[in-house]
C-alpha cells in the first residue's frame, strides 16, 4: 500500500485524453498524486505540452522515461495499437498502470496484461469512466442488494446517426483495431457485463457494417474519406452467457436513425428491470406495477470519480474500476463478435 506517501505519475500521450480528461483529475488529486513527466512521438509538442501543463520532464523515448523520472504509475493515453506494448514494458518496469480502452488490439493481448500485472503484484486498470455515473452506481447498488432478483438480458446501445470522427486514426483499422465497437460500443458492454457480475461468454453472434463509411460525406463529428475508411460503421452483436443470461451489444458510428445519439442500458430481472438514461426502475410495490424514479440524482465528474478508484486500486483498497481480468474477458468477447461478423462475411 502507498497511504503514505504521493505517487509519481508519468504520462505517455499528449493527446485530447490526455489534456482534458486525465490531468485534470490528477490535478484534483494533488494530495494522493504528483506528475512527474510526460512521454510523446513528437519533440515540439511535447515540450509545448509539458511547458503549458507544468510538467517538470519530457520525453519522446517511454523507456528512457520509466528509468529516468522512475514513476509509480503510468497514464497510458495512446492509440489502441500501442496499449499492449506500452502497458507491459511500463509494467516490467515496476508501475501500475491507468490505460486508455479498449484494453488492447486483441484478447491475447489484454490477457498478457493481465498476466503480467498479477505476476508483477501491480494495479492495471482501465478508464472505462461512465460506470462511476450516479446512474449507474446505485444500479449497482440496487443489483447487490438483490432487488432484481436474477438480471437474465440487457441491451446495450451506443449509437450514433452520424457520428464517424473526421480527425485521428479512429478509421484506421491497423492502429484503432476497429470502429463503432472497439471504440463506442465497449463502454456499453463494460457496463452491462458489470451488472451480471463480469462472466465469460458462451457464444457470440456478430456483425458489422461499413456501408455509411464507404460512401463518405460530412457528419455531426466532421468529414471524413471513404477511400481510408477501413472499419465498421455498425455492429450488432448477441452474446449468450452462462446461466441462460444474454447480452445485445449495438454500436454504431453512422446509421439511419432519428437520434443523434443514445447510450442506454435496458436491464431485466426477474424482480425488477431498469433503464439507465434516464434512471427508471420498473417493478411490482403493494401488489401493484410501478414506475420508480430519481429525478434529484446529481452528476458527478466521472473522469475523477475514476481517477480516485484507479488510485485505490493502487493502493490495495477496494475498487469498482474495471480491472485487469475483467479488462480481458471484455477484450475476449470483442474479439470473438468480429471473428463471427468476419465470418458471417464471408459466407
Amino acid at each position: 500500500m502507498n497511504l503514505n506517501k504521493k505517487f509519481r505519475v508519468a504520462l505517455v500521450g499528449t493527446g485530447h485524453i490526455a489534456a482534458q480528461n486525465h490531468l485534470p483529475a490528477l490535478r484534483a488529486c494533488a494530495d494522493r498524486a504528483e506528475i512527474v513527466a510526460v512521454c510523446g512521438r513528437d519533440p515540439e509538442r511535447t515540450f509545448a505540452f509539458a511547458t503549458l501543463h507544468h510538467i517538470p520532464a519530457h520525453f519522446t523515448s517511454l523507456e528512457q522515461m520509466l528509468e529516468e523520472a522512475k514513476p509509480d504509475i503510468l497514464i497510458n493515453c495512446t492509440a489502441n495499437n500501442l496499449h499492449h506494448p506500452y502497458t507491459i514494458l511500463a509494467l516490467e518496469h515496476g508501475c501500475h498502470v491507468f490505460c486508455e480502452k479498449p484494453p488492447a488490439m486483441q484478447a491475447q493481448e489484454a490477457q498478457e496484461m493481465a498476466d503480467t500485472a498479477t505476476s508483477k503484484g501491480l494495479f492495471l486498470g482501465y478508464n472505462f469512466q461512465r460506470r462511476q455515473s450516479a446512474g449507474y452506481l446505485l444500479l449497482k447498488n440496487a443489483v447487490a442488494k438483490g432487488e432484481f432478483g436474477h438480471i437474465y438480458h440487457i441491451k446495450a446501445d451506443f449509437l450514433r446517426r452520424r457520428g464517424i470522427p473526421g480527425w485521428g486514426n479512429f478509421t484506421n483499422k491497423s492502429i484503432q483495431g476497429g470502429g463503432a465497437l472497439i471504440d463506442l460500443g465497449v463502454h456499453v458492454l463494460d457496463l452491462a457485463l458489470g451488472l451480471m457480475d463480469y462472466p465469460n461468454a458462451k457464444s457470440v453472434l456478430g456483425n458489422t457494417y461499413d456501408y455509411i463509411g464507404k460512401q463518405g460525406g460530412t457528419g455531426l463529428k466532421g468529414s471524413w474519406d471513404p477511400e481510408k475508411f477501413e472499419v465498421e460503421d455498425a455492429c450488432f452483436a448477441h452474446i449468450s452467457l452462462p446461466g441462460n443470461g444474454s447480452i445485445t451489444l449495438s454500436s454504431s458510428f453512422a446509421l439511419n436513425r432519428k437520434e443523434s445519439e443514445t447510450v442506454n442500458l435496458q436491464i431485466f430481472g426477474t424482480k425488477a428491470g431498469a433503464t439507465l438514461h434516464p434512471l427508471e426502475i420498473f417493478t411490482e410495490s403493494a401488489g401493484a406495477i410501478s414506475d420508480i424514479q430519481f429525478p434529484f440524482l446529481t452528476e458527478t465528474d466521472t473522469q475523477l470519480e475514476n481517477t480516485k478508484a484507479f488510485l485505490d486500486g493502487c493502493e490495495g483498497l477496494p475498487t469498482n474500476i474495471c480491472n485487469a481480468s475483467e479488462g480481458a474477458i471484455l477484450q475476449s468477447i470483442v474479439e470473438q463478435i468480429y471473428t463471427s461478423a468476419r465470418m458471417n462475411n464471408q459466407s
